[in-house]
């Protein structure tokens, strides 16, 4: 029998180990009050600088109207800050506040347990290597 396309192409491999990683953790998510787009907010803002929604935006794979929306909520609720950027009044910065920290902590460490029970059939040499490839395909 010949190989299926989709049992090769990379799109479709990547959505399946997106979604082998997620999938258990999602419920976590959803769990502590979150979606899945509030978590990917936190979980980039949690040790990073303040940064514009327009990079936040790209970092979390959404759009910057939905992502500057979503800030807003997030601001009312705590979780994050909103700040016009000195240097350019047309951009606001964003960053995590110790509420938002408290919330996503506890997620940041199941995440990286999730992480390690999807890796344990892989030895660490190619775990280091599936990460550093996959970060130069997404930087290209």
């Amino acid at each position: 029998m010949a190989e299926r396309f989709v049992d090769t192409y990379l799109g479709y491999l990547l959505g399946q180990a997106n979604h082998a990683l997620f999938k258990d953790f999602e419920a976590q998510v959803q769990a502590a009050g979150l979606s899945s787009i509030e978590w990917r907010v936190l979980a980039t803002l949690h040790d990073s600088q303040a940064m514009p929604v327009s990079q936040l935006a790209q970092e979390v794979l959404s759009k910057q109207p939905t992502v500057t929306k979503l800030v807003q909520r997030m601001a009312a609720q705590g979780w994050v800050g909103l700040w016009a950027d000195v240097n350019d009044q047309r951009r606001t910065l964003v960053a995590i506040e110790a509420a938002g920290l408290e919330l996503v902590k506890p997620l940041i460490e199941a995440a990286k347990q999730q992480e390690a029970q999807v890796f344990q059939a892989l030895g660490a040499t190619e775990i280091e290597a599936i990460k550093q490839l996959l970060s130069r395909l997404a930087r290209s």
